[in-house]
């Protein structure tokens, strides 16, 4: 089955996703499914991986393979993983995958695959009330919040709402790692140790890659 088959078959189960994604309801929606991520504070990313697996139950293997710590959400043919963006942002660019994964994919499968949501975000929480309803369900601050406030760093809004407007289908390869910057390189985690590098794609730049859409 060519790449875009799959992409044409995997959105004929996602365009029955809903379509506005409010924040307490699809929290509360994965915590009653027993779903490990729903504590998460970027909670769009994984609520749209809970859909695709929710949805493409049966049409793709989950998750997909794993090279070292790294495992991609999916696969069917290639190894798939499921993203979630922005539209209403000045960056058009997306973290993907680790660099190393995402290459050893290629290498394996001749390319790999990203199934991206895009849609508008609302971050309307000037009075933080969303951010403490998440914190209270998760049964107060976590330690990484804790170590914030004591730093005083800066604590960012939190998404409330989502509205789907499209999702791509994108075929990655070595021509599309060529024009595609990293994200994390040099950069170090809090006990020193180098943070591994992400693919950072350019949605300006990647005509080719986008196989198919879906609009809503």
């Amino acid at each position: 089955m060519t790449f875009l088959k799959i992409a044409k078959q995997f959105g004929e189960k996602l365009r029955n996703i809903p379509k506005m994604w409010d924040g307490r309801k699809s929290i509360l929606e994965m915590k009653n499914a027993g779903y490990p991520h729903w504590k998460q504070m970027e909670w769009i990313g994984f609520y749209f991986q809970f859909l695709c697996e929710k949805y493409l139950s049966g049409v793709i293997e989950i998750p997909g393979p794993k090279y070292g710590n790294v495992r991609f959400d999916g696969f069917k043919n290639v190894p798939w993983d499921f993203k979630a963006h922005a539209m209403n942002t000045s960056s058009h660019q997306i973290i993907v995958n680790d660099s190393e994964a995402t290459a050893n994919g290629i290498k394996d499968y001749g390319a790999v695959g990203l199934i991206l949501a895009l849609g508008k975000v609302l971050y309307n929480d000037e009075d933080r009330t969303f951010q403490k309803w998440h914190e209270a369900l998760k049964g107060g601050l976590s330690d990484y919040s804790i170590e914030r406030i004591k730093r005083g760093a800066w604590s960012r809004l939190r998404k409330v709402s989502f509205e789907l407007k499209q999702i791509s289908f994108i075929r990655i390869t070595d021509d599309t790692l060529v024009k595609c910057g990293s994200f994390q390189m040099d950069f170090r985690n809090a006990d020193g140790s180098a943070r591994r590098e992400k693919v950072l794609l350019d949605l300006e730049k990647i005509d080719e890659e986008l196989v198919y859409a879906i609009e809503f």
